[in-house]
C-alpha cells in the first residue's frame, strides 16, 4: 500500500490499491448501453475547438498554440514532395508533417497526474507530493527536477525557489509512470452525457456557481444525474473564444462567463455524492482562476480546490474548454439533456493531460 491515511473524503483504495482510473470506474455496460439508447435522430456534434484556439498565449502563458512543420529526410521537407527525387520516374507526391503540442492547450481531458496534492500520506507528519490514490511525485510522476516543498520568510512570504535537477534526466523530461492519460484512452470514455446549460439560465456575465445556483440550472434545464453520467456544463465561454477567431483579448477572456466556485464545499460535496464519471465544462477551467477568495491569515489552501477535490481525492477526470454551443441548441430543441458521449483522449503514455476530439449523438 502506497499510504497509510487518505486524504478526508477521498476514495483512495475503494477501486482497489492499483487503481489508476478513479470514478471513470463508474462508466460499465450498463453507462454505455444507457448512452447509445440516446442515439434517436442519428445527429453527431463535434465538441472540439479548433486546436489551434483560443490562439496565443493569452489565457495561459505556459501554454503556446501547436506549430505544425513538415517531417524531413535529412534536409528535405516532406511536403508537396515527388518521390521521383528518391525513386526514378515515380508520380507520387508526398504530404507528411508533424506537430510541436501544448496538450492542454485547448479542448481537453486533465488526467489524474495533472494535479496533486502536498499531503501526509504515511501519517508521520511529513508532506509528500501526492497524487490520487496515494502515487508519488518523483516516483510516479516524473519531472526533470525535484521542487522541493515551499519555504517561507518570516513574514510568510514564499521564500527563494530552488530545484534540485534530477540526475540522469534530461532537461526536459516528464512522464507520469503512473495515472497517465493513457488509462483513460485505454477506457474509452464512452457513454451517456447529460449537459446543464448554465449560459441559458444565467446569461453570459462573469460569475461564480455555486453549489444553489448548479441545483437551480439543473431544475431550469430538467437535468438529472445518474452515477457513471459524465456532467457537461455550458458557460457561452468556448463561443467567446470562437468569435474572438485567434485573436484573443485577454481582458475578455478573463472576465467572460461562468465558472465553477471551487470554494464551495456544498458543491464539493455534491460532486463526490452524484457519482458522476467525468466533469467537464467549455471554460478554461471548469471552477473560477485564480480564485476569487483566498485565506489571508496563512492558512494552508489549494489555488484550484475543484481540481484538488476532483482529481486529487476523487478520481474525478476534467474536462475543459468544450464547445457545447451546437450541441445545446439542438438539446433544447428537443427538449432533451442526454446525448451518447465519445470522448477519449490521445493514448499517449506518461501524459498527464491530452486533447479530444469528443463527439456527442443525439
Amino acid at each position: 500500500m502506497r499510504w497509510k491515511q487518505r486524504p478526508p473524503g477521498s476514495n483512495w483504495g475503494d477501486f482497489g490499491p492499483d487503481d489508476q482510473l478513479g470514478r471513470a470506474n463508474l462508466i460499465g455496460p450498463e453507462q454505455v448501453r444507457k448512452g447509445a439508447q440516446e442515439v434517436r435522430e442519428g445527429r453527431s456534434f463535434c465538441l472540439s475547438l479548433p486546436l489551434d484556439l483560443p490562439g496565443g498565449n493569452a489565457l495561459n502563458a505556459r501554454r503556446h498554440p501547436p506549430r505544425l512543420s513538415p517531417t524531413r529526410n535529412g534536409d528535405r521537407p516532406y511536403l508537396n514532395f515527388p518521390l521521383g527525387h528518391v525513386y526514378a520516374g515515380a508520380t507520387d507526391v508526398i504530404s507528411d508533417d508533424q506537430v510541436l503540442l501544448s496538450l492542454q492547450y485547448s479542448t481537453q481531458w486533465d488526467s489524474l497526474a495533472h494535479v496533486g496534492s502536498l499531503f501526509d500520506s504515511e501519517g508521520d507528519g511529513q508532506l509528500r507530493t501526492t497524487y490520487y490514490n496515494g502515487y508519488r511525485g518523483h516516483e510516479h510522476v516524473l519531472g526533470p527536477v525535484d521542487h522541493g516543498l515551499p519555504q517561507r520568510d518570516e513574514q510568510g512570504a514564499p521564500g527563494p525557489y530552488r530545484p534540485v535537477c534530477c540526475a540522469g534526466r534530461p532537461a526536459d523530461a516528464s512522464v507520469a509512470r503512473a495515472l497517465g492519460v493513457e488509462n483513460l484512452a485505454k477506457k474509452g470514455m464512452q457513454g451517456r452525457g447529460v449537459l446543464v446549460d448554465l449560459a441559458r439560465v444565467y446569461g453570459t456575465d462573469f460569475q461564480d456557481i455555486g453549489y444553489e445556483q448548479l441545483m437551480h440550472a439543473m431544475e431550469q434545464c430538467d437535468a438529472t444525474v445518474e452515477p457513471g453520467d459524465m456532467l457537461l456544463l455550458r458557460t457561452g465561454f468556448a463561443g467567446v473564444v470562437l468569435s474572438m477567431q485567434g485573436q484573443p483579448d485577454a481582458e475578455r477572456l478573463h472576465h467572460s462567463c461562468a465558472a465553477l466556485d471551487g470554494g464551495d464545499q456544498r458543491l464539493l460535496q455534491w460532486i463526490t455524492d452524484s457519482g458522476i464519471a467525468a466533469l467537464v465544462a467549455d471554460n478554461y477551467a471548469v471552477e473560477r482562476h485564480p480564485p476569487t477568495r483566498v485565506p489571508q491569515d496563512g492558512t494552508p489552501y489549494a489555488v484550484v480546490p475543484l481540481h484538488e477535490h476532483c482529481l486529487f481525492k476523487l478520481g474525478l477526470p476534467l474536462g475543459e474548454l468544450w464547445y457545447l454551443d451546437e450541441l445545446a441548441e439542438a438539446l433544447h430543441a428537443l427538449g432533451r439533456t442526454r446525448f451518447f458521449l465519445t470522448a477519449p483522449p490521445l493514448r499517449l503514455p506518461g501524459a498527464v493531460g491530452s486533447p479530444v476530439t469528443p463527439i456527442a449523438t443525439i
